[in-house]
């Protein structure tokens, strides 16, 4: 079991060697907002970290004692300086002491840097009070890409 996260870890580019603790953080992050086995297995490829979604997104995360504590996803290639957020999650020890915050924080200043005036995203129902406490809005719902039938909240935030 990874040590509770203390507040600190280093912030850096994730790395094709961090997929396979990427991938297992992530679900064990979506998993503590209480989904059973089925709906975990059904979402388990689209939430897979792998080398290829390394290539084609800068994906950002913190390590800490004992492996990886969270990760977020900035693709800059939405067209009209939109770009788009994607595989935000902290591990269940790291939840709720400011390791999400941190990383909205790199992802807007990333964003900036590459010339971005907006993100989108499409949000975890649970995330979705989080990422309006960063100024996130909602403007719709989208069809999850492995649930048939189930909606996110699509939100965009203004930079």
């Amino acid at each position: 079991m990874i040590a509770a996260y203390d507040g600190s870890g280093d912030l850096r580019r994730a790395t094709g060697s961090d997929c396979p603790g990427l991938s297992a953080m992530v679900l064990r992050s979506k998993a503590s907002n209480g989904y059973d086995a089925a709906f975990m297995a059904a979402c388990a490829d689209e939430l897979a970290v792998t080398p290829e979604r390394l290539r084609g997104q800068e994906v950002w995360v913190i390590d800490g004692p004992g492996g990886p504590l969270a990760c977020a996803a900035l693709d800059p290639d939405g067209g009209e300086a939109l770009g788009e957020v994607s595989l935000f999650f902290a591990d269940p020890t790291a939840q709720g002491r400011g390791l999400g915050k941190r990383l909205w924080h790199h992802i807007v200043a990333r964003a900036r840097v590459l010339g971005l005036r907006r993100l989108a995203l499409d949000a975890d129902p649970v995330a979705e009070p989080f990422y309006a406490s960063m100024g996130c809005r909602t403007v719709g719902r989208v069809p999850s890409g492995s649930i048939p039938g189930r909606t996110l909240p699509h939100m965009i935030c203004d930079l």
